[in-house]
């Protein structure tokens, strides 16, 4: 969807971006990241051409931004900041409608368009349309800038550092929201930043830049992570890479053990000799569907009824599309021997005990 064949970027005699070709595919959401002064910002902005490149050419959907008009390109291509920009003296409704209008939309449409995403963003129309910008909270009014980038349904969404400015807590949901709504939407985007952290967290690629807008790897997050190009990726990513790597790595079947299991209606009497039989202190609790009730140790398992009667809760869990660093991060929260990992009907499908966790940790790392 996006391609960048040689570009450069000069002020002067200073090169801001030194021959760059990068690729972004459709539906991908490439970041940009690097220190200060890389570039970063520059390449996203050559891209609707808020700046003009000294040289090479750009690329959207196999046309040459280079040769179309500025003013409307930039309507095709959604584009979202750190200070939001809302329009203060317009109520929210009217500033998601900017784009639709623009481009010549009848009033229906408009409206509907509005009400659709106001929805998507988590901001109800008949709650917020009628407010204006300083009725908002921050967290509020970059949902209401990613709502109105994506007003004309753009093709192409730039993003410049617009969780940046937010506390880290809010900055966290809107990542998550976020990435909710990129599944939804699939949109092509360049997003600009200079925490690795999101860059790993958001990215389906990664592009790391170095001084001088040179081009220092572009890849997956888990490859950057596991095999660094050079010492500056290395230094940049840091030294915990390999926890890093953790949060981009889905937990496998082939990473679960299979725990002892006692049935939810079994006989205390029974639970205690399989207990003793394999020398157990604990066993998890499932039903008929195999759905995790819980767990009972053999210390609780005396006297008459069923093993449903003595059940305790199992706290160490995770989903089974959670990561790895989830897995972990359980672990070391209930400093437990175990995680269980369930799928969405609360099925049990295995655990990740230390050992295997390691193990697909290493598998991780190729």
């Amino acid at each position: 969807m996006i391609r960048l064949e040689h570009i450069t970027k000069r002020y002067g005699s200073q090169v801001a971006v030194d021959d760059l070709t990068l690729e972004v595919a459709e539906g991908e959401l490439c970041v940009l990241v690097g220190p200060s002064g890389c570039g970063k910002t520059t390449t996203m902005r050559m891209v609707n051409r808020l700046i003009e490149p000294t040289e090479g050419r750009i690329f959207i959907g196999g046309e040459d931004v280079l040769e179309l008009d500025p003013v409307h390109l930039r309507r095709r291509i959604g584009y979202v900041i750190q200070q939001i920009g809302l329009f203060p003296h317009q109520t929210i409704a009217d500033n998601v409608a900017t784009v639709p209008r623009l481009l010549g939309w009848e009033g229906p449409r408009v409206k509907a368009r509005v009400d659709e995403l106001l929805e998507l963003v988590g901001l109800g129309p008949g709650s917020f349309g009628d407010r204006y910008p300083h009725q908002l909270s921050g967290g509020q009014r970059q949902r209401v800038g990613v709502a109105r980038a994506l007003g004309g349904d753009p093709e192409v969404l730039l993003m410049d550092e617009p969780f940046g400015a937010i506390d880290p807590i809010t900055r966290e949901r809107l990542q998550d929201e976020f990435l909710r709504l990129q599944a939804e939407m699939r949109k092509t985007i360049v997003f600009v930043t200079h925490d690795i952290e999101e860059a790993v967290k958001l990215g389906d690629r990664i592009a790391i830049l170095q001084q001088g807008g040179v081009l220092a790897q572009h890849d997956t997050p888990s490859a950057i992570l596991g095999e660094p190009a050079s010492e500056f990726v290395a230094d940049f990513v840091g030294a915990d890479r390999a926890l890093k790597r953790l949060k981009v790595t889905e937990i496998e079947e082939a990473d679960l053990q299979q725990p002892p299991v006692l049935a939810l209606d079994l006989p205390l009497g029974e639970a205690r000799q399989k207990l003793d039989a394999d020398n157990l202190d604990f066993a998890v609790v499932l039903d008929a569907e195999r759905r995790l009730h819980g767990y009972v140790a053999r210390s609780r398992a005396s006297g008459e009824g069923v093993v449903g009667d003595r059940l305790q809760r199992l706290q160490a869990w995770v989903r089974v599309d959670s990561s790895l660093k989830d897995a972990f991060g359980e672990m070391l929260l209930y400093d437990a021997g175990w995680v269980a990992v369930l799928d969405d009907d609360d099925r049990l499908l295995g655990v990740l005990t230390p050992e295997s966790l390691y193990d697909a940790s290493r598998r991780s790392m190729g």
